[in-house]
């Protein structure tokens, strides 16, 4: 049989070593845990905070009718089959698949003043939510609205809208 004999000091030494490798496993595996949790484990690069804020305005600039969304959030279909109805184009930006989802929601918070989905712009201008979106349709304001839209906004051609929409990422 093999026989072992180390000094105390050396036990010791052993000991605090096994000790920092355990607690940089554990640190290594929170962090990978909470990089996980926050979304962010599609995309090795991410938008700041101001780059976010830039994106929201230029997808509203570029679009007449843009629709923040989550794919599950029941308000957010309301706005769209809203849409739909009136046969509008329109862009769709879904948060929960969108590699900065989170970042585009708290840039949308400081732009609009309300954090929750949907936040629905027509012709550069926020309108509010789904139930908003809803309640300006039967009361017959939303068409002049989209009717309004420069002419660059009209008719975008990048496949979104008309009940086809994407998730921009």
């Amino acid at each position: 049989m093999f026989k072992c004999i180390f000094r105390p000091a050396v036990i010791l030494q052993l000991a605090i070593i096994c000790m920092l490798i355990m607690s940089i496993q554990i640190v290594s595996s929170c962090d990978i845990f909470t990089f996980l949790r926050m979304g962010n484990f599609t995309s090795s690069t991410s938008l700041s905070s101001t780059s976010c804020a830039q994106y929201v305005r230029e997808m509203v600039s570029q679009n007449c009718v843009v629709i923040f969304s989550k794919t599950t959030c029941p308000y957010c279909k309301m706005a769209k089959n809203v849409f739909n109805e009136i046969g509008a184009t329109y862009k769709v930006i879904e948060l929960d698949e969108h590699n900065d989802g989170r970042r585009l929601q708290e840039a949308l918070a400081q732009i609009t003043g309300a954090r929750t989905v949907p936040r629905v712009f027509i012709n550069g201008n926020c309108i509010g939510g789904g139930s908003d979106t809803k309640q300006l349709h039967q009361q017959g304001r939303l068409l002049p609205l989209i009717q309004q839209c420069a002419p660059c906004c009209v008719a975008s051609s990048d496949g979104s809208g008309s009940g086809q929409f994407e998730a921009a990422k």
